[in-house]
């Protein structure tokens, strides 16, 4: 039902889409784009349970802290491990999409993009956050579903199409026909599980204890899933588990696909089966439109060619892959009329109203009766 009070907040309220990512948020405004790219960390006291910084001033602390400041990511796997902290972490990123503005202005609607998989509960961790975060409309939607819009996939159309959206906690499969998901896939194993790896295969080969940074570093650098064209070393660089010292070693692209081997594998696998249930008339239109690749995952240097040849299908990178679920949350916004049915339903309906006392609440930047 149409509500006149709801149509003037609208007018003057600058509506937010949210990646709500394990490793990285992504903020976009409806009409203006992508405005916020920060990752997921909060450093806080440990004495207060304060934040002390967001984003990327709390990465930069990684590691490098006293003992009674930490640094975390309050996601984990793609869902919220740390109810307060997100909140304080959401509601940092929604007042500095508005710090430009001159004026005061009602609090916006906001779209936040899920995992799959995630059960109710989870779900609604993510929606009241939003709410107590700002927010005075909160939608959620699956990844996936924003990832494909974000990349332009005709997903309201009887033709079918797929995205694989590869996160910092979470990979999800989907195919669409007709406005919904007809097959969806959602693991626990991408970017993070990735890093773990190098880890790992540091330590057991060289004994050498080198940090998340460094591995996601490696990573980006030489990480592959399929053998390159011209291989490429890089030096790690760590703590010797043997003498304690500080220690370098060089490694090849060839064995950090190695130590990546297990990850690629799994997503390689939950790809396939995920095309075991999709109906063959589906199955003829991917051969025709390929399977669109999303997600700062997806990057990974051959990982496209892996899928390309494991599936028979052709696989593509979409445009900007690590900003697809933001921009796909900004579309559904844009057109929330006609794209409502793409949304995620929950228990309890949104509402405006006076946002309850936070202990953060240094961080909120709303008056509370809009």
């Amino acid at each position: 039902m149409w509500n006149p009070i709801n149509a003037l907040l609208g007018l003057f309220s600058l509506d937010i889409g949210i990646d709500l990512g394990t490793a990285n948020t992504l903020v976009s405004v409806r009409g203006k784009g992508i405005v916020i790219n920060e990752p997921s960390w909060v450093a806080i006291n440990k004495k207060t349970r304060q934040p002390l910084a967001i984003g990327a001033e709390a990465k930069e602390m990684v590691g490098r802290t006293p003992a009674h400041i930490v640094a975390i990511r309050p996601l984990r796997d793609g869902v919220i491990s740390e109810f307060e902290i997100t909140e304080a972490m959401l509601r940092y990123f929604i007042t500095k999409a508005h710090e430009h503005l001159l004026i005061p202005i009602p609090r916006p609607r906001v779209v936040v993009g899920i995992p799959s998989g995630v059960t109710e509960v989870e779900k609604m961790a993510v929606y009241d956050a939003a709410l107590s975060a700002g927010a005075r409309e909160a939608y959620l939607i699956e990844e996936p579903m924003a990832a494909a819009i974000g990349a332009g996939l005709p997903i309201t159309e009887a033709r079918g199409s797929m995205v694989i959206d590869i996160g910092g906690g979470t990979t999800e499969v989907a195919v669409f026909a007709l406005g919904g998901i007809v097959v969806s896939r959602s693991i626990r194993v991408a970017g993070d599980e990735m890093d773990e790896e190098i880890m790992q295969y540091a330590r057991q080969k060289y004994n050498l204890l080198i940090g998340e940074r460094m591995a996601e570093r490696v990573k980006i650098a030489i990480g592959s899933a399929h053998p390159l064209p011209e291989e490429k070393t890089m030096v790690l660089r760590g703590r010797n588990l043997v003498t304690g010292l500080p220690d370098a070693v060089e490694v090849s692209s060839i064995e950090i696909r190695e130590a990546l081997s297990n990850s690629v594998n799994t997503i390689v696998e939950t790809v396939r089966s995920t095309l075991d249930e999709t109906p063959p008339e589906l199955i003829a239109d991917l051969m025709e439109t390929g399977i669109a690749m999303a997600g700062g995952g997806s990057q990974l240097h051959g990982l496209v060619q892996r899928i390309s040849e494991e599936t028979k299908i052709r696989a593509w990178l979409a445009e900007d892959p690590m900003t697809c679920v933001a921009r796909g949350a900004n579309k559904v916004l844009e057109d929330l009329d006609s794209l409502r049915q793409v949304l995620v339903g929950t228990d309890r309906r949104s509402h405006s109203g006076a946002m309850a006392p936070s202990p953060y609440a240094r961080y909120s930047g709303y008056p509370t009766g809009l």
